[in-house]
């Protein structure tokens, strides 16, 4: 019976892990009881040890997918997909995170979503423990400031943090919702539809920004589109860098700035202006609590350092 309901579709899930091994069985296992399946899943590997490894000797009975597990030439969640990508064997390409269960029929929705239409290049899943909502008045001021104007939606618009602007989950919503950018949680693309490489070299660790990039030069050709039947449980495990307050502050200024220069091309001198506010807004409101302050010092060092990257590229660039 099994081999009646699951069957494979034409897609590459691409998997970055890093010693996980724990959310990644979990994630493994929600495929595996899909009854549309990735036809094969490409795991990119960071860990310090073989753990991962070891867990996917172990196959499932109901997963018809092939498995791959290759070791990450590049430590980095951006690195990694890049990696996975160009070892892909198929025309559809399935970012997931390692830390995500699907709901029944996530898989068959989200494809279905995609082949819908011919001019839409992504759909990505409902994630059902996050809260998609409009931002508020202090993100609407900063996006005022950054662009000159206030708009109700601003997500891949604003050089700082986007948004999908959707209402909280309810059925009254469409089954499809046309967005102006996909996380790389559960997303599925159209191999034409993405750059070469995916991300850029630039961007370093895991960042909300990568993602942000991505979707604005998709976003170009194509549509991009949430589907709210198609569901995926976050796990939420915290990344080695997010206890690095020093080194996720570089990172996030570096990423802002790229996308800032290279995909939204604003290089006027008050867009740097613009960029120096946004950044000095967001240590300001760090000060609003006692972690804040602790991590007041490493954050400032950490921007002087983005700056000094930003430089030392642009002047070997020239």
């Amino acid at each position: 019976m099994d081999s009646y309901i699951k069957q494979q579709i034409p897609v590459t899930a691409v998997i970055p892990t890093a010693n996980r091994r724990r959310v990644l069985k979990k994630t493994i296992e929600s495929l595996a009881r899909q009854d549309y399946q990735p036809a094969e899943i490409i795991i990119v590997d960071a860990s310090d040890n073989d753990d991962t490894e070891q867990l996917l000797n172990n196959t499932l009975s109901n997963l018809v997918s092939v498995i791959h597990y290759k070791k990450a030439n590049i430590k980095g969640a951006a690195a990694q997909r890049n990696q996975g990508v160009k070892d892909a064997q198929h025309e559809y390409i399935f970012f997931m995170d390692d830390d995500i269960v699907l709901e029944d029929d996530c898989v068959k929705r989200l494809w279905d979503g995609l082949q819908s239409e011919k001019n839409i290049g992504a759909v990505n899943a409902l994630i059902t423990n996050q809260h998609y909502q409009s931002p508020g008045k202090v993100s609407l001021m900063m996006y005022k400031i950054m662009s000159g104007t206030i708009l109700s939606s601003y997500a891949g618009k604003c050089i700082g943090p986007a948004w999908n602007l959707l209402p909280e989950d309810n059925e009254n919503m469409p089954e499809r919702n046309q967005v102006e950018w996909l996380n790389t949680t559960c997303t599925i693309y159209r191999k034409e539809a993405l750059p070469n490489p995916v991300f850029p070299d630039l961007f370093q660790g895991y960042s909300l920004l990568e993602d942000v990039a991505l979707s604005l030069k998709v976003a170009k050709k194509w549509k991009l589109f949430n589907v709210r039947t198609a569901r995926v449980f976050h796990d939420s495990q915290p990344g080695t860098h997010k206890s690095n307050v020093l080194k996720l502050s570089k990172m996030e200024l570096v990423n802002r700035h790229y996308v800032m220069t290279e995909i939204m091309e604003r290089n006027r001198f008050s867009d740097h202006c613009k960029l120096f506010l946004f950044e000095l807004f967001g240590i300001v409101a760090m000060l609003a609590t006692l972690a804040g302050w602790k991590n007041l010092i490493p954050v400032i060092i950490g921007k002087l350092a983005a700056i000094g990257s930003i430089l030392f590229t642009k002047i070997n660039h020239e």
